[in-house]
């Protein structure tokens, strides 16, 4: 049953958040993966039950229960897997269950407790990501929705005596929030106007409407409030600052939050309303660019990060980006498909960044690193499949997806879009080698005599048993994941696409299948030949540039940041977002609150009333207590006084 997908790791947090504190490590480790990888289990089966089905009828619903009636309104708590489903299934639970079994190795040296709060928050990540991507209405994806962001700020600020990362767990937590505003209003507004929240009512109701072509109507702006809320959860920008911060987690949150859970959800929404989103072509164009801008924007800035894991975050960044450039553009079985090879190759690069970092002692500057090639071998090896599986290596998994975006983005005719999208992969063949040259090849920096800290480094160990199984096996997925989707001017035939299709149309039309069956054989394969050449030309130079800056000539990197220090300090310190939202949004609000509301309204006013009553009491208690007087005959004559106003009051009634 679908529900058992997203109950197991369900009951893995509920063991661990109540009784791990009285339970070995070995227990509370071995009950989180445990319950992970029968979920994978239980959706391997739903998928193969699913492949056993005609591809008009692919399609697993399970009704939990009546959750809303309200007069004719009813909503259900709903799961259903469609092909569009289990792709993500099987990449949050097959992810999610090796991230889990290499933080049983990771994370060992914390005590019990924190050890199992720690298991118990990452199950709790899973079970409602996989609520996310199983609900068969808004609703219910709303509830895991927001349920990843809750656990994205208690893992990113797991270690929250570090002030730090209780800081960037709070920042996470509220960029969320902004998005997610503009998301409710968006399934507010579709509540309104078409009267239901189940994706496929939805989609017929939507299929029926002419596309809004040239003017921005109710489809549009519905779309364009889901698509902000996607750029919060899923670091466009401008709400992608929260992304390069969550670093602050442990390493193995940052490759599930960074891989195959969280940053994914706004592509996955999009795809899940794409009868919605081709309906309104002017915010189609506006993901586009936005996802093209962010893909070139965290692509510079990656070049010149020293921390191997923001290195990484930005990296994350600019393949979302990708993948937002090819929904807008349509291209919806290529944005997914570039989610699923991402999620191999960029899970094995933070784990593999993990086990650099685990084997110097919680060093992270790439700049203190170098030589450790020789010394982590394993590490070593499966980091390089990442790093050239990202690059856009021919015939490694990146390739064939990233390829299929530049593509898309060609065939439809925008040609910036189409350099933006190249250019980026230039940079991610750069940056990320740039990443590999100096923290494996080389001189380690410790081993140059004149530095004060010159040691031997005879105490670095490479990933025990637990890591490095995972990372060969993500190592694994990083080459051969792309080959369910070679395309037809390579002889193959796009079997995630066409297995996809039938998620993206509206129910009871024939799905388009894979595009490439309708367009003229001959021409189709040339071009998309003679882009895949370009593609991989590009990411040779990209390598190319890296390997004569940072292993032949590195004084070159230094001599270009003194020739232009602007540009050097612009990138450095990520085009002064961060600072420009403390100048314009958190100082004014700091000070507003401190002056205005606090100074003016609540001294002044709250505190004014309160202590003005005190006041008044206290007056009025010095008034009565004059007559206090401790005399007998006073009070008599008072009493005298008080006996006489009341007749003569009555005499005179």
């Amino acid at each position: 049953m679908p529900a058992l997908i997203a109950l197991f790791p369900l009951l893995g947090f509920l063991i661990n958040a109540s009784l791990g504190r009285r339970l070995p490590k070995t227990v509370s480790g071995g009950v989180a993966s445990a319950v992970m990888i029968a979920s994978f289990a239980v959706s391997t089966m739903t998928v193969w039950q699913l492949v056993g089905l005609p591809a008009e009828q692919r399609a697993i619903e399970q009704t939990v229960y009546t959750w809303i009636a309200s007069g004719d309104f009813v909503l259900d708590l709903s799961l259903r897997v469609d092909p569009l489903a289990a792709v993500m299934i099987l990449v949050v639970t097959g992810i999610g269950s090796l991230i889990h079994v290499y933080s049983t190795a990771y994370m060992h040296e914390e005590v019990d407790g924190e050890y199992a709060r720690y298991f118990s928050y990452l199950n709790l990540f899973a079970a409602f990501m996989l609520v996310l991507v199983l609900g068969a209405n808004f609703l219910v994806l709303f509830v895991g929705w927001e349920g990843v962001g809750l656990c994205s700020y208690l893992l990113i600020g797991f270690w929250f005596k570090k002030q730090s990362a209780a800081d960037a767990g709070k920042k996470a937590f509220v960029v969320n929030r902004i998005g997610d505003y503009a998301f409710i209003l968006g399934m507010v507004f579709l509540f309104a106007r078409f009267g239901t929240l189940d994706f496929q009512q939805l989609a017929a109701t939507v299929a029926a409407i002419p596309p809004e072509a040239g003017v921005f109507g109710a489809l549009s702006i519905a779309s364009l409030l889901l698509f902000i809320g996607a750029t919060g959860k899923s670091a466009q920008i401008p709400l992608h600052v929260w992304l390069p911060d969550a670093m602050e987690g442990p390493t193995p949150v940052s490759a599930l939050i960074h891989a195959a859970t969280m940053v994914t959800a706004g592509v996955y929404m999009i795809g899940r309303n794409a009868v919605l989103f081709s309906h309104a072509p002017e915010t189609m164009l506006i993901v586009a660019a936005i996802g093209a801008l962010t893909a070139l924007m965290a692509g510079t800035i990656g070049l010149v990060q020293n921390d191997i894991k923001r290195v990484l975050a930005y990296s994350t960044v600019s393949q979302l980006g990708l993948m937002f450039l090819a929904m807008g553009m349509g291209a919806f079985g290529a944005g997914i498909f570039h989610l699923y090879t991402h999620a191999f190759f960029k899970a094995l690069l933070f784990l593999g960044s993990g086990a650099v970092i685990h084997a110097l002692h919680g060093e992270q500057d790439i700049r203190n690193m170098g030589g450790l090639k020789r010394y982590l071998p394993i590490t070593y090896w499966t980091f390089l499949v990442g790093a050239l599986a990202i690059a856009g290596v021919p015939f490694l998994s990146g390739f064939f997806s990233k390829d299929e975006i530049l593509y898309e983005t060609f065939h439809e005719g925008h040609w910036i879009l189409w350099l933006i999208g190249a250019a980026t992969s230039l940079l991610t063949a750069t940056y990320m080698f740039r990443l590999v040259f100096l923290t494996f090849h080389g001189e380690r920096w410790h081993d140059a005599p004149s530095h004060p800290s010159h040691h031997a480094p005879a105490h670095l160990r490479d990933a025990p048993p637990a890591m490095a199984f995972v990372l060969i096996v993500l190592a694994i997925g990083s080459v051969l994941a792309g080959y369910v989707g070679v395309p037809h001017a390579l002889g193959g035939h796009n079997q995630l696409a066409a297995w996809l299709a039938p998620s993206f149309a509206a129910p009871g039309a024939t799905a388009a299948g894979d595009p490439e069956v309708s367009r003229e054989a001959a021409e189709a394969a040339a071009l998309e030949l003679t882009l895949m050449g370009v593609s991989s030309a590009i990411a040779l130079i990209g390598i190319g540039i890296a390997a004569f800056i940072w292993l032949k000539r590195r004084e070159i990197a230094a001599s270009m940041a003194r020739y232009y220090p602007g540009l050097h300090r612009l990138l450095l310190n990520k085009y002064y977002v961060d600072e420009v939202y403390d100048a314009m949004v958190v100082q004014p609000i700091r000070v507003g609150s401190q002056e205005a509301l606090w100074r003016g309204f609540d001294v002044r006013v709250v505190d004014g009333a309160v202590n003005g009553t005190g006041a008044v009491v206290a007056a009025g208690a010095g008034v009565l207590r004059q007559l206090q007087t401790g005399s007998v005959r006073a009070y008599a004559g008072s009493m005298f006084v008080g006996v006489v106003v009341i007749l003569g009051y009555y005499l005179w009634r």
